[in-house]
């Protein structure tokens, strides 16, 4: 913690833009007093991130007329008219953190190396295990070219031979990989493997590379030690990576320390928004390029990124992956194979185009819904318990004993659901983003959805390593808008059959039908109490047909009521998809009550 800032500017150096945040104190606490955007600067032909930001701020300090700027450089020493006390920044710019990292095993220790840096909010360009199907020359050649910021390098117990690990360093010196910073910068890598192989490695490595040794990261085929790893990625990112990139050594500088990967940032308000909630959350921030995946579990943080699948620059990706026949389903209207293809490569070629049309939106919807789905269930095959081992357990534990491999995450027990991203935010209306979360994430029992709608998650991740209470204000005052609480009950049923009945308090009681999706008006601020009593075998959280009482706020949308049953399944029938689509989009008011055009008749 540092002493009380009046002012705190936080920035945010994304891919594409550069986000300037104002926040100041008044008499109700620190409050945002104003925010404004500008194109990043980091690639050819300016190379410095330090005119984007600076062309932010300019426009920010016109909108809250406070001057920021003296002479081309921040005003660091606030007062009362002018300047700021703290500046705090976040980056993800030139693709963000990019690491390769390897192990013995695939379903080990790399794993092990790959959670670790996902945590620590990098992008994993590939993974190097001595039990891939890749020949040694394939190995080689693949290092040689992705050019990462740094490698992490892992295998082996602590108790176990030092040959193999030995091996993985010599692929690592054999390709020499030239760093994304340039020739004249030495790759960092990070070894956190076998005790015994410390030396070895470090003899191998270190005539060309700078090597940084941590704690195993599996000294124990039982036991998974994370923390010590993401500590020394984050602090090689300050000193080492963020050091030689083009103008963020003056952004260093001004922040004075407090910088760290978007990514990062972001997670770090997951895990607070869980325990203000004391409930899982998940979250999911959808880029032009990549798709975030967040969990929190149990107190267990994990992250993944799915680094292909994004709605500009990887749309093609998305159509690929989950095929145009599924992202066809989701349209309420006729709609040929060549016609999406069309419009996706004319994203591809201009991703910063908007949808000119309700039609156009429902197919970036469409398209949006596979893109967050393809990317959550990437997150599910990462965010689980150890792999091929024997957990050690206590005596209270050994009746409950698990399978290895499990997911970590369970829609049943996730209480809180935050989408972001531009597709979300800037969804014209707010249902619209309700739709897409629920109908991509399929959320279980009673759970709350909440929007980034201003993008203020990483600055306020940023903002937390200095004043955590500020920053956790400002994520309920400010950051997060409330879609609604979704109810769903879990099961199958033929179309029309009453599944639950549904008691809101002050609103009265609400049959629930197979298939269909209701909206009962509630607003943020308002809160219920409600009966869910299921039939037919549906399960709302307690076992089939169990009764559960809660109490429940609502939102922008208000209180909906989804009787799609779990996994969601759309229609086999053509004309009746249609017919279901347009029901549920009227039942939740996302789009106009009008005609996309003349001849298709969308709504």
């Amino acid at each position: 913690m540092v002493e009380r800032a009046n002012h705190v500017l936080a920035i945010d150096v994304g891919s594409t833009t550069s986000k300037a945040l104002l926040f100041g104190y008044s008499d109700d606490g620190m409050q945002l007093l104003g925010r404004a955007v500008a194109a990043t600067t980091v690639e050819k032909p300016t190379q410095n991130v330090m005119i984007g930001i600076d062309r932010a701020l300019r426009r920010l300090q016109e909108q809250c007329q406070r001057p920021l700027l003296e002479e081309g450089q921040i005003i660091t020493k606030g007062e009362s008219d002018r300047g700021v006390d703290l500046v705090v920044a976040t980056s993800s710019a030139g693709g963000g953190l990019q690491m390769l990292v390897t192990g013995l095993v695939r379903s080990l220790t790399a794993e092990s190396a790959e959670r670790a840096a996902l945590g620590a909010g990098a992008v994993v360009t590939d993974v190097i295990a001595m039990d891939d199907a890749r020949l040694v020359v394939e190995r080689i050649r693949r290092v040689r070219e992705l050019r990462p910021d740094m490698i992490l390098l892992t295998g082996g117990t602590d108790e176990g031979a030092i040959g193999h690990v030995g091996g993985m360093a010599e692929y690592i010196a054999a390709a020499n990989p030239t760093p994304k910073a340039g020739a004249g910068y030495r790759m960092p890598v990070i070894y956190a493997g076998n005790v015994q192989a410390r030396e070895f490695v470090t003899t191998i490595l270190s005539e060309l590379m700078d090597v940084y040794v941590v704690d195993n990261i599996r000294p124990k085929l039982e036991e998974e030690v994370l923390d010590k790893v993401r500590d020394e990625i984050h602090r090689l990112f300050l000193n080492h990576v963020m050091a030689h990139a083009p103008g963020y050594q003056d952004l260093l500088t001004v922040a004075g320390g407090h910088i760290q990967p978007t990514p990062t940032a972001v997670g770090k308000m997951m895990e607070r928004l869980a325990t203000l909630h004391d409930t899982d959350v998940l979250g999911l921030d959808i880029g032009g390029a990549t798709t975030d995946v967040f969990s929190v579990t149990g107190g267990q943080y994990h992250r993944s990124v799915s680094a292909n699948l994004g709605m500009s620059y990887s749309l093609g990706n998305v159509l690929v992956q989950a095929s145009p026949e599924r992202i066809l389903s989701w349209l309420p209207f006729e709609f040929s194979e060549s016609e999406l293809r069309n419009l996706n490569f004319n994203k591809m070629i201009r991703p910063e185009s908007l949808p000119e049309t309700i039609e156009e939106l429902m197919v970036e919807h469409a398209l949006a819904r596979e893109a967050m789905r393809l990317s959550f269930e990437h997150h599910m095959k990462l965010a689980v318990t150890l792999k091929g081992i024997r957990i050690e357990r206590t005596m209270d534990e050994v009746f409950d004993q698990k399978p290895t491999g499990q997911p970590l995450v369970s829609l049943d027990r996730v209480g809180s659901i935050v989408g972001s991203g531009g597709v979300l935010a800037h969804a014209p209306r707010p249902a619209q983003a309700a739709m897409l979360l629920i109908d991509a994430l399929e959320p279980k029992g009673i759970t709350r959805l909440f929007l980034d709608a201003e993008f203020m998650l990483p600055q306020l991740g940023a903002l937390a390593e200095v004043n955590e209470q500020e920053a956790e204000k400002l994520l309920v005052d400010e950051c997060l808008l409330p879609l609604g609480t979704v109810i769903a009950p879990v099961g199958k049923a033929h179309a029309g059959r009453v599944i639950a009945d549904i008691n809101v308090e002050g609103r009265g009681e609400f049959s629930l039908t197979a298939g269909s999706l209701k909206v009962v008006p509630l607003k943020a601020d308002e809160e219920v109490d409600i009966v869910v009593k299921p039939r037919a075998g549906y399960d709302i959280g307690l076992g089939r047909n169990r009764p559960l009482e809660s109490r429940v706020r609502g939102g922008e949308v208000g209180l909906i009521l989804d009787g799609r049953g779990r996994p969601l399944m759309l229609p086999a029938q053509e004309h009746e998809r249609i017919r279901s689509l347009k029901e549920w989009m009227e039942a939740l008011k996302a789009y106009p009550e009008r005609e996309a055009t003349a001849d298709r008749g969308v709504m």
